[in-house]
């Protein structure tokens, strides 16, 4: 694969700049696909230490006529471009239809016209809903529990399409909760400790007894590479996560710990789903992942907490903790 040109989409977002960052450590040639935005910025690639080792192209994933540019040329391509915040794609159901699945359509047709050797879509483990049964693996059902997991599963299910009807080689990628530096504080996890580097009298969060399967993002976007070089995941689901579960109250915790504060939680209406949109419990069961590939997490959760907290005790100029973000 190094002697081919690999695509990325979603390259200057959270995920996306730390696996571009990761393929050009493998020595890949790597064409970054960034959101457009008038000042020419690449998002959290701007600063980084491989910018002048990649290509950077600068468009829309809504617009079929980049797109087709961006892919040709492109042997691979790392689909990770969309929009994220299951808050407001209650505002914006349509916004995430766009993005979303238009997005992905868009970038699976580009691949099926130039002859792509595989696609790999990043889906999501809200796709699966409230667990059902846990672990959960690749056979659990999808349950859309908001417009943002509706539009992750009629994008998986059109990639599925895509490679049963014209034989387009696709990989469907699952990540439960990745996190790490330069995560939106749109996350739970940022949110947290934007809130306690900023001494805060007081935590504002939701909904505090659903439960989580965190994933540090190296460890995430190694696992990405992994699927990626083995060809017996093709045409199939894999999950990414630790296979540990801890509940948001128990994260609250943690942190504090880690940072050594003790600061009250309260518990904002506005900040919770509505009851039918809660995904109450997730846990990964990551067998298919480790059988296949023999990846395994590097972080533990402290250990990647700790990182994290690093980070943004750097960037927090980056973050408003006072308010809310969708």
């Amino acid at each position: 694969m190094k002697d081919k040109r690999v695509l990325v989409t979603g390259a200057g977002g959270f995920i996306g700049s730390h696996l571009v960052e990761l393929l050009v450590e493998k020595g890949f040639l790597v064409r970054a696909f960034v959101h457009y935005n008038s000042l020419g910025h690449c998002g959290w690639l701007e600063d980084s230490q491989c910018l002048d080792q990649i290509e950077l192209v600068s468009g829309d994933v809504r617009d079929i006529d980049f797109v087709m540019s961006a892919v040709k040329g492109c042997a691979h391509i790392y689909h990770l471009a969309a929009l994220i915040g299951i808050p407001y794609s209650y505002l914006s159901p349509l916004a995430y239809i766009q993005t979303n699945l238009i997005g992905t359509n868009n970038i699976l047709h580009g691949a099926r016209q130039f002859d792509c050797e595989q696609v790999l879509i990043t889906s999501t483990s809200e796709t699966y809903g409230s667990a059902q049964y846990v672990p959960i693996d690749e056979k659990h059902p999808v349950l859309a529990q908001s417009p943002y997991a509706a539009s992750k599963i009629a994008a998986d299910q059109m990639a599925i399409a895509y490679q049963r009807s014209f034989g387009l080689p696709v990989k469907l990628v699952r990540p439960f909760n990745t996190y790490g530096p330069r995560q939106s504080a749109r996350a739970i996890i940022p949110t947290i400790i934007a809130q306690v580097l900023s001494e805060r009298a007081e935590i504002k969060l939701g909904n505090l007894t659903p439960t989580r399967d965190f994933t540090f993002v190296k460890d995430t976007v190694a696992a990405f590479v992994k699927i990626a070089e083995n060809d017996s995941l093709m045409g199939s689901v894999t999950n990414i996560g630790s296979q540990q579960e801890v509940s948001m109250g128990e994260l609250v915790d943690r942190i504090l710990a880690l940072c050594g504060r003790q600061t009250p939680v309260l518990r904002e209406a506005e900040r919770k789903r509505p009851d039918g949109s809660e995904v109450t419990r997730l846990l990964c069961d990551n067998s298919r992942l480790r059988d296949q590939t023999g990846w395994q997490p590097t972080f533990s959760l402290d250990a990647g907490l700790q990182e994290t907290i690093d980070w943004l005790a750097a960037n927090l100029h980056h973050f408003k903790p006072s308010h809310y973000s969708r």
